[in-house]
This record gives structure tokens, C-alpha cells and sequence, in this order.
């Protein structure tokens, strides 16, 4: 196979991959959701692009352990030092028990993984069920590294080489967005421990030297990153937000934890962002496009994936429901293509798809590129020269690195009724019949007439698709 070639954000470089220790196979961590309301589907994207490294990975032949945190404590409504805690937050403004959010959020974003068809990491731990081995490593570096203000706990990032190199924040301006604390030494210093301010009522917070209250968001990743794959690991990926503030102060802690230089991860991967010329990409805006969103107008969760796939995860990509559509009908069409390789697979066998298989691998090997993996699909599908079984055996390759299951996948699958439509698939189908021994009779007007009462109802009919799916909801 292909050696595996992989961006660096640290480093700014593409490099060979391998593991630190081949022993323990790839240790992965990613940044996990926030859960103090639903992802949206910019969110989404990340992980997305963290399954596909995974997924790339163990078709390697590379044993995987993956982490993906869950963040029920300590994030702030600015990624810096200033807000409220966004837990918190989201408690008092619905009058709901902050754990009871916690676990609502958190099993929505499960579902969420699993409508992606997003593999299950293995682990997913709750920043709560950490608490007491972050305040362990909080007491560890606060002697050489940490000081205290009314406030909480603060790590000086001057005590740590190359502060904020992920961020390059010396060009990119990355300090800009970090507000002032009164009494920081620096602009950059960040609060390790949140000390609870006298009368303030939260409904988590802990025991702890430094007063009772919460831990800083950044901490927890450093602690279960280390505890769950080792203080040297292999890979970190996260949101292109997060190289500017939060991974170059996870990786403080980090130095400051081991007494080295070392950042904790071999190399620090990034996806870019999803723009959404609407604004609806983000949650302060109060309106935001979550994947249930989606699959209420009509796209099935699988549509969002292929709309990913078609981008590198480095590069921008623009949600619209247009190319939202695109992404479906590319993924109706291979569908409908491999239904058909299904129908004749009896078939004797012929040919050899070695050919396909190869540059599938070159395409991933080289940074994840999917959208040059996405054609060669396409071109394995269409080879006639290849037997129906032959490509069949071939696409499951392409179904494990890609995360598509284009091996169980059906076009009835990927009819999603709108949430707005009253009409069920059942009912559609009956009354397609009906219109078809109409035509068929050339009984124009009955025709006619079901064909407007479909339409009344939201339901386009769709004369001479040449995808065969004869109807679909109008949007």
C-alpha cells in the first residue's frame, strides 16, 4: 500500500505517517461537541473528517484507538477567558437540570454519529467523570507554571517554549481574540481552575486548593487525551477554530506536564469550516441548520456525508440546498447503479479491479483526498469491462474508506419523507400505480388528476426521471 502522507498544522508540512509506538497501533483524540444544545452541521463536518481518518487508518491494517471527549463542563461563551460557562448557561435559560441537558445533548450527538454512519470511537468520556485528574494535573504544574488570582487558577504561557506556534498567532493575528482578565501577566494567559465568585449559583462545581468551582475548558483535554492514549500520542484533529486558542493551550499544559517540548501529539490535523452564506452555522445566531434540519426537508443523513466527501477537509466548503441536492442525486445514481451490479451478480466473473483498488489507496494516502477517491468510485461502478461480482467485491473497499454503505444501501433507503408532508411512502407508491395503469390506458385525465392531487399534498411526480425514482418532495 501506499505510505500514508498527512497535513501537520503544527509543522505547516505534509508528512509520512506511522505510529510513535507500531506496538499500540494509532492513538487518535479528537475534540468532542460541546453539549449544551444540538450540532450543527458545520460541527458535524469534523467528525465527518475524523471517521475518514479512522476509517483510513484500519483499512491500513493499523490498530486504532480513538477518543472522541464529550465537553459537559467548563467551555465559556468566548473560547477564551470571558462568558459564562455555556453549560450553565443553557441551564438557567431553559430552568432545566444541568445534567439532564448534558445527557440529552450528549445521546442526540450519538445519534447523530450513527445517522452518518460515523463509526463509534473507543472512547467517548464525559469531561464530569474527569474532574478529580484534572485538578491532579492542575496541582502537578502549578508550581513552575501557574498562578492564582480571585478568579482562579491561571497557566503563564511564558514558562513554556513556542507558545501559541500552532496558532502562529505572531502573523495570524490569533491573539486578537482573547479578551482581558484583570490581573493576567499576559493577554495569552488562560484560567486553568474557575473559582466560583461569592453568591453565584452553579449547579456544577467541585472542592478544590484553589476554591470551589469548575475546571477550565482546555484542561480536559490534555487530561483524558493523556489518560486514555499516553502523555506522546500520534494524532489530534480538531475544528480550524481550535489551532487558533484552544490546542495551542492544551499543548502548553501539555510541556508544562511533562517538563519537555513536546506538544503531546505527533501531529495536529484540522478541518476547515463550513460556510454558510445564510448564517446559519452558528449557534449564537439562535437559528442553526442541524442535521434533523435536513432530513426534514427531504435529504437523507448519508446526502450531508457525500456533500462532505466532495470537498477536502482543508478546504472551505459552501452548504446550500442546492449542493446539498447534488450531493443526494450523485449518491441516488450509484445507488441505482450498484442495485443493478446486485441484480446480475451471478454473472460470470471477468476482469480485475487490483487497478481500482490502487488508486483508491493513492487518493487517501495523500491527505484524506477524498473528492480524487469519489471519481475513481464512480469509474469503478461504469466499468464494464469488470463483471457485476468483480466491482461488487471491489466496492466494499470504497464502502469502508469512505464511510458510504454502498454494500446494503437501497434507493428506497434514501427516500426521506419531509417533515411537512402528511402523505406516507405507502400511500405514494399506491397512487403512482393507480397513475401509471392510467397512462397506460390512456386515460389522460385520471391521470392528470392524481398527478395534481400528489402535488397538493408536496409530492412532485417526476415523468420520464431518468433515475427511475418517479417522485419526490417539493421543496
Amino acid at each position: 500500500m501506499t505510505p500514508i502522507m498527512l497535513y501537520d498544522s503544527l509543522s505547516r508540512t505534509s508528512r509520512p505517517f506511522s505510529p510513535r509506538d507500531p506496538a499500540l497501533g494509532a492513538r487518535v483524540y479528537s475534540c468532542g461537541p460541546t453539549v449544551y444544545n444540538y450540532a450543527h452541521v458545520g460541527n458535524l463536518r469534523a467528525y465527518v473528517f475524523t471517521d475518514t481518518l479512522s476509517r483510513v487508518l484500519t483499512w491500513k491494517g493499523l490498530e486504532l484507538t480513538h477518543v472522541i471527549n464529550i465537553t459537559d463542563v467548563g467551555h465559556l461563551t468566548s473560547d477564551a477567558d470571558a462568558g459564562d460557562d455555556k453549560m450553565e448557561a443553557a441551564a438557567r435559560s431553559s430552568g432545566r437540570d444541568i445534567w439532564a441537558i448534558a445527557r440529552h445533548y450528549t445521546d442526540a450527538f450519538k445519534q447523530n454519529l450513527n445517522d452518518l454512519n460515523i463509526r463509534a470511537p473507543t472512547h467517548l468520556p464525559l469531561a464530569t467523570d474527569h474532574v478529580a485528574e484534572m485538578i491532579d494535573f492542575a496541582a502537578a504544574i502549578e508550581p513552575r507554571h501557574c498562578y492564582r488570582l480571585e478568579s482562579g487558577l491561571y497557566f503563564d504561557v511564558s514558562t513554556v517554549p513556542d507558545y501559541g506556534r500552532l496558532a502562529r498567532s505572531a502573523d495570524d493575528a490569533g491573539e486578537g481574540r482573547i479578551d482581558p482578565v484583570a490581573g493576567k501577566r499576559h493577554p495569552q494567559d488562560f484560567a486553568i481552575w474557575r473559582t466560583s465568585p461569592p453568591g453565584e449559583d452553579r449547579q456544577m462545581e467541585w472542592d478544590s486548593p484553589w476554591g470551589r468551582g469548575a475546571p477550565g475548558w482546555h484542561l480536559e483535554c490534555s487530561v483524558m487525551s493523556q489518560k486514555y492514549l499516553g502523555a506522546s500520542f500520534d494524532i489530534h484533529t480538531g475544528g480550524i477554530d481550535h489551532r487558533e486558542i484552544h490546542h495551542p493551550n492544551e499543548i502548553a499544559q501539555n510541556q508544562a506536564h511533562c517538563g519537555c517540548a513536546d506538544s503531546g501529539a505527533a501531529f495536529w490535523m484540522h478541518n476547515n469550516f463550513l460556510v454558510d452564506r445564510t448564517g446559519k452555522m452558528s449557534k449564537s445566531s439562535g437559528e442553526f441548520l442541524t442535521l434533523k434540519a435536513l432530513t426534514d426537508r427531504g435529504f437523507h443523513p448519508l446526502a450531508y456525508r457525500m456533500l462532505c466527501l466532495q470537498a477536502h477537509y482543508r478546504s472551505e466548503l459552501e452548504f446550500s440546498w442546492d449542493n446539498l441536492a447534488a450531493a443526494q442525486v450523485r449518491l441516488k445514481r450509484l445507488v441505482q447503479a450498484i442495485e443493478g451490479l446486485r441484480a446480475r451478480a451471478d454473472a460470470p466473473a471477468k476482469g480485475d479491479a487490483t487497478a481500482y483498488r490502487v488508486q483508491l489507496d493513492a487518493a487517501v494516502s495523500d491527505d484524506l483526498n477524498t473528492p480524487k477517491a469519489l471519481p475513481v468510485l464512480d469509474a469503478l461502478v461504469a466499468d464494464k469491462k469488470l463483471s457485476p461480482g468483480t466491482r461488487l467485491a471491489a466496492l466494499a473497499d470504497f464502502a469502508e474508506v469512505l464511510g458510504l454503505p454502498l454494500d446494503r444501501l437501497t434507493r428506497r433507503d434514501l427516500r426521506v419523507r419531509p417533515a411537512h408532508t402528511a402523505i406516507d411512502e405507502a400511500a405514494i407508491e399506491s397512487s403512482l400505480t393507480a397513475r401509471r395503469a392510467a397512462r397506460e390506458a390512456k386515460d389522460f385525465a385520471t391521470s392528470d388528476a392524481i398527478r395534481d392531487t400528489l402535488i397538493a399534498q408536496g409530492v412532485e411526480v417526476m415523468d420520464g426521471d431518468p433515475l427511475g425514482w418517479d417522485w419526490r418532495v417539493a421543496l
